[in-house]
């Protein structure tokens, strides 16, 4: 069997499009490039496709040909990446039956979500199907700790059922590598995943976003448009901020998860689609159902199996994981040659409490990768917020020693030992050392006196 491709249409002056190309290529996807409008429209008289990537500067030039597209290919899935983004042609390509709109540069993560949107995934041929659930499975969750193994203990157990999943997490602990694991781990991992982010689709576009349209239904619906829940008929729907959905979407959703049934904007016809729900959201549901702006009802039907995604500060141990993970990546997509991370980096990184969690790590990671002067990544390199983080808390002794111990004088080699590393810290230089401890610079000047404390330098 022979699958129709993905058609790529370069058509953007800049040049920047280039390596969306490359990542493309490297996907193991049937895939032609075309680097015209007149080429493009050649190709379609003659051939079929089942997804085109409209790659431009900016989409009013091609406003007109984005039309007519929808016309020359009515039944492939179009996506539009523009490497000089905006808020109107965002909109007015989702109206005109884009499924997605990208900004250049694509991330990996977001060229894979797009494609998944457009049924790409489906293109697939068996062996890089075999290595989705290898690459979105389990194994792309990376952590050894105990709140991450009771996590993957509850994605073996729940993967297969039809059952929907709450997973719930501040943000940027990895809720949708979460749902990816469940759909890919589980018996629908073949089939498309399609992910919705409730919160970045504006609340009048995401009603056809998940239902879909038929021609003629508003301005600008020049052909039927498939929903996300028919797109994934055999897969899984990811829901991700169901928190921010209107409430009479909220009304829609609870039919379609009672049913799995549904009517396209405009159309009279009742859909029927298999499908899995995987919803997700960063906010503490009970109490927006409380305040009324949550459905009740609806939070029953979603909260059947929940799991929490653990912040980084509750899996600590999995930082050195997370680490060589995240330089190894970037080295390979950055074209650098970072060993690693000094043992001052590491200690550092793993006592910071991370309020943005994983997501914070990698895009720190990410900076101090390219910024890097040297092939392991040092103190110099962090940036400013971790310097100003300060020293670590005093871990828990197990027991205290039989003997005792001398309060003052554990305390007074503890208050030496953050001053000497703070003063080396900032090169000696007393004003930022100060800043670093939080203390009157006299303050300092007086600690060092006491404890006899001066740079090599000085002695020298």
């Amino acid at each position: 069997m022979t699958h129709n491709p993905l058609l790529l249409l370069l058509l953007d002056s800049s040049g920047r499009s280039s390596e969306l190309a490359k990542a493309l290529q490297g996907k193991a996807l049937p895939l032609i490039i075309l680097r015209s409008e007149a080429e493009a429209r050649r190709w379609l008289e003659a051939n079929q496709c089942q997804a085109i990537l409209l790659a431009v500067s900016s989409l009013q030039p091609h406003g007109v040909f984005l039309a007519e597209l929808q016309e020359l290919a009515s039944q492939a899935a179009i996506l539009v990446a523009a490497s000089t983004p905006s808020v109107n042609d965002a909109v007015a390509a989702l109206q005109a039956g884009a499924v997605d709109y990208l900004e250049a540069p694509v991330s990996e993560s977001r060229l894979d979500e797009a494609l998944d949107k457009a049924g790409v995934s489906r293109l697939l041929p068996p062996a890089a199907q075999s290595q989705a659930k290898i690459q979105k499975g389990c194994a792309a969750i990376i952590g050894t700790s105990s709140a991450m193994r009771h996590v993957f203990s509850l994605i073996n157990k729940v993967c297969d059922a039809e059952t929907t999943v709450l997973v719930r997490g501040e943000s940027g602990t990895g809720k949708e590598l979460i749902a990816q694991a469940l759909h890919y781990e589980g018996v629908r991992g073949t089939g498309p995943f399609v992910p919705v982010n409730c919160g970045a689709i504006p609340g009048e576009l995401l009603e056809s976003e998940l239902f879909g349209h038929e021609k003629g239904a508003f301005t600008h619906a020049i052909r039927t448009r498939l929903g996300r829940f028919e797109l994934a008929n055999g897969g899984t729907v990811f829901l991700d901020e169901i928190s921010e959905m209107s409430p009479m979407l909220q009304v829609k959703l609870l039919r379609v998860l009672q049913e799995k049934e549904f009517e396209r904007i405009g159309g009279t016809k009742t859909i029927s689609s298999d499908f899995r729900v995987v919803a997700a959201t960063n906010r503490d549901l009970e109490q927006e159902v409380e305040a009324g702006r949550f459905r009740e009802d609806l939070y029953y039907r979603l909260n059947v199996i929940p799991i929490e995604a653990p912040p980084l500060r509750e899996r600590r141990q999995d930082i050195p994981l997370l680490v060589e993970h995240f330089v190894a990546r970037f080295n390979r997509l950055r074209k650098k040659k970072i060993k690693g991370v000094s043992d001052e980096v590491m200690a550092r990184l793993a006592r910071y409490a991370w309020p943005g969690n994983v997501r914070e790590l990698e895009n720190m990671l990410e900076r101090m990768v390219i910024l890097a002067g040297g092939d392991v990544l040092s103190v110099a390199d962090l940036p400013e917020r971790l310097l100003e983080a300060g020293a670590a808390p005093v871990e828990r002794l197990e027991a205290l020693p039989e003997q005792g111990f001398f309060l003052n004088e554990v305390l007074s080699d503890f208050e030496k030992r953050l001053i000497l590393q703070a003063l080396e810290q900032t090169d000696w230089v007393k004003n930022r050392a100060a800043k670093l401890l939080n203390v009157n610079r006299t303050t300092l000047i007086e600690k060092m006196k006491r404890f006899k404390l001066v740079s090599s330098s000085a002695e020298a």
